[in-house]
């Protein structure tokens, strides 16, 4: 009779079969207990979208959704990718740039429907991004999925995109700039800050006392030095297609290093670069705002 063996975490299950391939003496429901991995409850993954997860700024192939809508023009595009490209290379990220961001982000917001964003971040992310997931990125999450843990994006996207990305990929759940809503809209403020640098921080330890889950035993993931503070809360930190910047911190850290780039990819991915870098939240979402008034989603 011959044997199937199966590995279900650290254990080994072994199956008998019949001549026919038949389990003998195994209730169905009784093989899937036994194959699953118990959930690792006290450990989780966090994982940034831009240039992590995802090749590219996930909010700039969201506006490029939205030019195919017409809520945006080409040239829109151009420059807003022009100038993310610029404040990344460049560097700079002030405190009035940030609030700069969040006050286009409000204009962007103001009045849309939230099952409205939910649809749309559906229609583009098949459209626009499923293609553009780094496979080696999914990889990895998925480890920490077989491993019984839980998977989460940490975004400073809006947090419907976040969780539709979630959503698509099979994780757990997205934590991302939100904004807030009364009667089924937006307000046009948002809850707290945009989801960046030292915020994802907060936001994981936050999760982590509700979770009930040991900050040293997670492991993050991202390929910005801006991320440097996330990736320094968890036991585990990990540079995906770093910038110059994370490599070097990670090198001096011993922190480990995963590159899915090539040449090609490299370049591509220099526009667009992430959300919170410079004023490109503020360009793509001021754009938006001035278009919001001829059309609605």
């Amino acid at each position: 009779m011959p044997r199937i063996r199966r590995a279900a975490g650290n254990h080994k299950v072994t199956v008998s079969t019949d001549a026919h391939g038949h389990t003998a003496g195994w209730a169905s429901t009784d093989l899937e207990a036994a194959l699953a991995v118990p959930p690792d409850l006290s450990a989780a993954a966090f994982f940034d979208v831009d240039n992590t997860m995802m090749q590219g700024a996930s909010i700039y192939w969201f506006a490029r959704g939205l030019a195919a809508r017409k809520y945006l023009t080409t040239g829109d595009l151009v420059r807003y990718g022009w100038q993310q490209a610029k404040f990344r290379l460049m560097a700079r990220e002030n405190h009035g740039q940030m609030s700069q961001a969040k006050n286009a982000a409000l204009a962007f917001v103001e009045g849309w429907r939230v099952d409205d964003m939910e649809r749309l971040s559906e229609e583009i992310f098949d459209e626009l991004m499923a293609e553009r997931i780094w496979t080696g990125t999914r990889a990895l999450a998925q480890l920490h999925l077989d491993a019984g843990q839980r998977v989460w994006l940490v975004t400073a996207a809006p947090v419907e995109l976040g969780r539709v990305i979630a959503q698509r990929l099979g994780l757990t759940g997205a934590i991302g700039t939100v904004a807030e809503v009364r009667d089924g809209a937006y307000t046009g403020r948002l809850v707290g800050d945009l989801m960046h640098g030292p915020a994802k921080a907060d936001a994981i330890a936050q999760l982590a006392t509700v979770e009930g889950l040991d900050l040293t035993r997670c492991t993050a993931y991202s390929d910005s030095s801006n991320d440097i503070p996330m990736l320094s809360a968890v036991g585990h930190a990990v540079a995906v297609n770093p910038d110059t910047a994370l490599r070097a911190e990670a090198r001096t850290r011993g922190w480990d290093v995963r590159d899915f780039r090539t040449g090609r990819k490299a370049a591509k991915i220099a526009v667009p670069a992430t959300l919170a870098t410079g004023v490109l939240a503020g360009a793509i979402t001021a754009g938006l705002a001035m278009r919001r008034r001829k059309s609605r989603p």
